[in-house]
């Protein structure tokens, strides 16, 4: 058995960089195509049985899943990944097909609040069933119990190194918290 050691020169040398052809790329790879697939395919689905787009769905989603089902609207482009002028058009569809409403912050007058409505939730629940029943036949039966807890760890272990703002519950701040 031979003991291998690391000279203080090759400790201090930068890691490998992967090239563009790099076989350690496959699973980046695979993920970004599969990713793509993926969200058209759903929005595909969605556009076609309600006439809303994923990202339509996604932001009522966070909103009903959210306190009081408001969001401030910067929050809300965060969690949908959207930029703020991005989340601005989306909620403006969605105020004027009547499924949110937009209010000033009332703490806050630079900032304003999405809120559901009663129309945006039945409209998501409807939805909801597309968009799970395509989550199932795409990604679910295709991928096992244990392959999605692999994936689960792993991607989470990823997110985990890139979020910025943990515990972030998009309420406007209290005037004590001014």
């Amino acid at each position: 058995m031979t003991s291998q050691t690391t000279t203080p020169t090759e400790a201090a040398a930068p890691a490998r960089r992967a090239a563009p052809d790099d076989s350690q790329l496959g699973a980046w790879r695979a993920f970004l195509q599969t990713h793509a697939r993926l969200l058209h395919r759903l929005d595909e689905e969605l556009q076609a049985a309600h006439g809303l787009s994923l990202a339509e769905y996604d932001a009522l989603l966070q909103l009903a899943a959210a306190p009081d089902r408001r969001l401030r609207m910067s929050v809300l482009a965060d969690r949908v990944l959207l930029s703020r002028s991005g989340i601005t058009r989306l909620v403006d569809r969605l105020v004027a097909d009547g499924m949110v409403q937009r209010y000033p912050c009332s703490s806050d007058a630079r900032g304003s609040m999405a809120v559901i409505t009663a129309q945006g939730v039945n409209r998501l629940r409807t939805a909801s069933r597309t968009h799970l029943d395509g989550v199932r036949r795409f990604f679910l039966d295709v991928v096992s119990a244990d392959e999605q807890d692999v994936i689960e760890q792993a991607l989470q272990r990823v997110s985990d190194g890139l979020v910025g703002r943990l515990g972030e519950d998009g309420a406007c701040p209290s005037m004590a918290d001014a």
